[in-house]
């Protein structure tokens, strides 16, 4: 069977050599006699698994030796709640609202403390990343929290906002791994794995030494990073097929390049995508330039008719996963890591001549 290009913004494509070298292994693991789903997470075979996934995480992104690499379970969205119960100190953060994750992630940190929204794009409904005013910035504020990649809306940080000694936090679900990124700018950066790293069930956290602990008793054993820090990420039986997977994946990133190659491929593909777009007389891009994602591209024809014909016809030819997020309509294009640079160009080339077809 031919796979298909799969533009879904997550759980999204993986690399085929990871999916291959993964079936090669999935009835024995280098001679283990078992699948890496049966092994125990306590076993040599999986400590090893767990431990270079985690050092080639700090190999990939430069992680400062004063920063703890966890693997954990619960999505992004449990991040919501565990940042602010591990950090709002003083009880007081700052956010940016630039969508519908950040605007979750605010409604559970306002039940821990006080929240001032600095910034926010809901007036345009999300189609940029506004401008920060550093006077808007509450002083001594526990955190200051941003989403850096909106997968919605496809709007990205293009610049990291300096929150002095505020520790910044960062929601990199939909663009980690996709450039470099300085982790040292950070207090604590958390991504759902279902987009850039691997399986959906992992998420990744980064966290700052000085910012875990000396939290409230109150706070549950499993939402605290000092936990997890020091169980090796294995208080509870971690999600150990997906951290394979994430480890091959770490592996596939490091022989192709490592995050400077995705980079370069990220823009070009994204850029092939687009100049169509921006040439095009049908479809047209809802997002301001300075704030367009190299991940997640949105395009829309201004007819939802045609959109969805668009969807089904796009679908018909092997393009699959194409229809925009309800609150947004259209389409979106997820273009990870993954995604081969031959999947854009078919899709520019499937656009060429829908376009031709239903002027």
């Amino acid at each position: 069977m031919k796979r298909v290009f799969n533009f879904s913004a997550g759980p999204a494509v993986l690399p085929e050599d990871v999916l291959k070298q993964a079936a090669l292994e999935m009835l024995d693991y280098q001679g283990s006699g078992m699948s890496v789903m049966e092994m125990s997470h306590r076993g040599k075979e999986f400590t090893a698994i767990i431990e270079q996934a985690e050092s080639d995480v700090r190999s990939l992104l430069n992680v400062p030796v004063n920063y703890k690499v966890l693997f954990l379970q619960g999505g992004a969205s449990l991040q919501f709640s565990a940042v602010p119960l591990n950090l709002m100190k003083n009880k007081k953060a700052d956010y940016v609202h630039t969508g519908e994750w950040s605007k979750k992630a605010i409604a559970e940190a306002k039940k821990f403390g006080q929240v001032n929204i600095v910034a926010s794009s809901e007036d345009r409904n999300f189609s940029y990343i506004p401008k920060l005013d550093p006077n808007t910035f509450t002083k001594g504020a526990d955190y200051f929290y941003i989403v850096t990649n909106n997968t919605i809306y496809g709007t990205a940080f293009k610049e990291i906002p300096d929150t002095g000694d505020v520790p910044l936090v960062a929601d990199m679900s939909s663009n980690i791994f996709s450039e470099p990124i300085d982790v040292s700018k950070f207090g604590l950066i958390f991504a759902g794995a279902q987009k850039n790293i691997g399986p959906a069930g992992l998420t990744l956290v980064i966290v700052r030494e000085d910012l875990v602990g000396n939290v409230d008793e109150m706070v549950p054993t499993l939402l605290r990073y000092d936990t997890h820090i020091k169980a090796g990420s294995m208080f509870n039986t971690p999600p150990t097929y997906a951290i394979y997977i994430a480890g091959l994946v770490f592996k596939w990133m490091a022989k192709n390049g490592g995050i400077s190659e995705m980079k370069k491929n990220n823009q070009e593909k994204a850029g092939l995508l687009y100049d169509f777009i921006d040439r095009s007389e049908l479809f047209s891009s809802p997002v301001e330039k300075l704030s367009r994602s190299i991940m997640n591209i949105p395009f829309v024809t201004g007819d939802e008719t045609l959109d969805s014909k668009f969807i089904k016809e796009a679908s018909s030819a092997g393009l699959k996963t194409l229809k925009g997020h309800r609150s947004v309509g259209g389409m979106r294009a997820s273009i990870y890591n993954a995604m081969p640079k031959a999947g854009v160009i078919a899709l520019v080339e499937f656009m060429k001549e829908f376009e031709k077809n239903n002027k």
